[in-house]
């Protein structure tokens, strides 16, 4: 069954990590609707929530991605950029272990999950503020003899690669081509977003269905023309901690329970 591991926002959520973005005032409580709205979303297509409870005091938590990966064979604990996001990763080991043999990366290794785009059995990963090239090594190192190829790719002008594309399945990726090289996705289509929404190149695929936040209409219509079906959920508060749809959660096939 198609299971969503995620967390509940943090008290300290406005404290957290920006690179990109400014620091402005965010309402908990509705961070909160928020979200519990995109779990929701998830679960009105069919996906399990495994829900964590909120670590107050751990800023960013709520960005479960960043700091685990579930393949269909293992999951990765990784080791986040940020200093202040290391101390999520045991809880979110634990939460993996109920359905994955746990692998960890280690110093020197930085990786954020938030840095890697999966299209089948390919990850590319973004060399970026928080993901070193020791970490894409280590990464490649455990993946590769499960028959996975790792691709690096630059990130530059966006905390994430997740943040500059995304695939949004059906050999689309939805990207914005300035952040990122976009000429190492071989294959892919590459749909630009709109120029007036340049953060708009995060959405998660549920099965055939994208869920994105409401915030970029028209990048949403543009995937819509596209014969893709669009769920745009409002993260106005998420956002503003330089989160997005992917980040909410970790997604992958479990057994039923």
């Amino acid at each position: 069954m198609l299971t969503a591991i995620t967390r509940g926002v943090s008290a300290s959520l406005a404290t957290g990590e920006l690179t990109f973005r400014d620091r402005v005032p965010i309402d908990i409580a509705l961070a909160r609707r928020q979200h519990q709205e995109y779990e929701l979303a998830l679960t009105r297509l069919g996906v399990r929530i495994d829900h964590l409870p909120p670590e107050n005091e751990l800023a960013d938590a709520v960005f479960v991605e960043d700091v685990g990966m579930v393949l269909d064979e293992i999951a990765i604990v990784t080791a986040p950029g940020a200093v202040s996001r290391r101390a999520e990763t045991e809880s979110m080991a634990h939460a993996m272990s109920r359905y994955r043999p746990v692998k960890r990366l280690s110093s020197p290794a930085t990786l954020d999950g938030g840095d890697v785009v999966r299209v089948n059995r390919t990850l590319y990963v973004g060399l970026s503020s928080r993901t070193n090239e020791a970490g894409i090594d280590q990464l490649g190192a455990l993946v590769s003899p499960l028959g996975y190829t790792v691709l690096s790719v630059e990130v530059a002008g966006a905390l994430h690669l997740k943040t500059a594309c995304t695939y949004a399945g059906r050999g689309v990726l939805l990207a914005k081509s300035a952040w990122t090289a976009t000429k190492v996705f071989l294959d892919l289509d590459v749909l630009e977003v709109d120029d007036a929404e340049p953060w708009g190149g995060s959405v998660l695929a549920i099965g055939d269905t994208l869920v994105m936040a409401a915030s970029f209409p028209r990048t949403r219509a543009k995937l819509e023309s596209r014969g893709f079906t669009v769920i745009p959920v409002d993260l106005s508060e998420l956002q503003k901690a330089e989160g997005g749809p992917t980040c909410l959660s970790i997604v992958f096939d479990a057994p039923d329970a």
